[in-house]
């Protein structure tokens, strides 16, 4: 099928996260991502140029179930002119193919959280490339849980969903009342640590388990978040009295505790 005017609008619209809400889709762009997504989500419509069609026809039939050319029939499969994937992706260079797909239906229960288990936690984390690349980090060192504060970028937006390269397949983003959230697993033995510029270094506090908060970008934890840590860590710099950055990039940071608590 052609894609429409309409579908078209609606489709662009969809960068907007109130727009997202409103039609219940999101979109996942490249076929990496769509491929990662696809197991996991419900797909809406599949939106191709007809030069990625012409040459992905395996790919088409394996979504459709079928082993031939005759998947193009399938209804969820939208064929758009370059200048409308363009005018759809945001991304400079689209890649031929885009995938709408459902939204999931809004989870209250937050997954359980057991004292021996790594459990990332966001604070008010703003950047999309960065919640991305959090999420990325996460997925490569095994961790299936993030608790994100509600004020957190969305986690169907676009640009962390290109980010993630299709982590979130296998991540799930909880969204919560975090200080409050904290607190609780904190009274269940549950370790929750804090990275601050002024903590104990990282690399003697063995951190092995528990929930690992990551600041702002800017403003680092809030004075409500960290009254919920029980054990404030920091990164050192190299050496230890050079004059450095002031700081690591969240995402950089977060990849390093990870990779620390992940050690033999």
């Amino acid at each position: 099928m052609k894609l429409t005017t309409a579908q078209r609008k609606l489709f662009a619209s969809l960068d907007s996260g109130r727009h997202r809400r409103a039609a219940g889709l999101f979109l996942a762009q490249g076929w990496r991502c769509v491929s990662e997504l696809l197991p996991v989500f419900t797909l809406r419509h599949l939106v191709v140029t007809p030069a990625w069609a012409e040459s992905h026809e395996r790919e088409i039939g394996e979504i459709a179930g079928m082993a031939d050319a005759a998947a193009r029939d399938d209804d969820r499969l939208l064929i758009a002119r370059n200048d409308e994937m363009t005018r759809i992706s945001t991304m400079t260079t689209p890649q031929g193919v885009i995938g709408v797909f459902e939204l999931p239906e809004c989870e209250d229960d937050i997954p359980d959280v057991s004292p021996d288990q790594l459990v990332i936690a966001l604070d008010r984390i703003q950047d999309p490339g960065n919640l991305g690349t959090i999420i990325r980090a996460a997925d490569w060192f095994g961790v299936s849980t993030i608790l994100a504060s509600e004020e957190t970028a969305d986690v169907f937006n676009p640009k962390v969903l290109q980010s993630t390269m299709g982590a979130l397949a296998r991540v799930k983003v909880c969204y919560c009342n975090l200080p409050q959230m904290l607190t609780r697993l904190a009274v269940k033995g549950v370790a929750v640590w804090g990275t601050f510029l002024g903590g104990e270094n990282l690399y003697t506090s063995g951190l092995k388990s528990g929930v690992v908060v990551m600041g702002n970008e800017g403003n680092g934890i809030s004075p409500e978040t960290a009254a919920a840590v029980t054990r404030r860590i920091t990164i050192p710099s190299y050496p230890a009295d050079a004059t450095t950055v002031e700081s690591l990039n969240v995402g950089t940071a977060a990849a390093v505790v990870l990779s620390y608590a992940r050690m033999p």
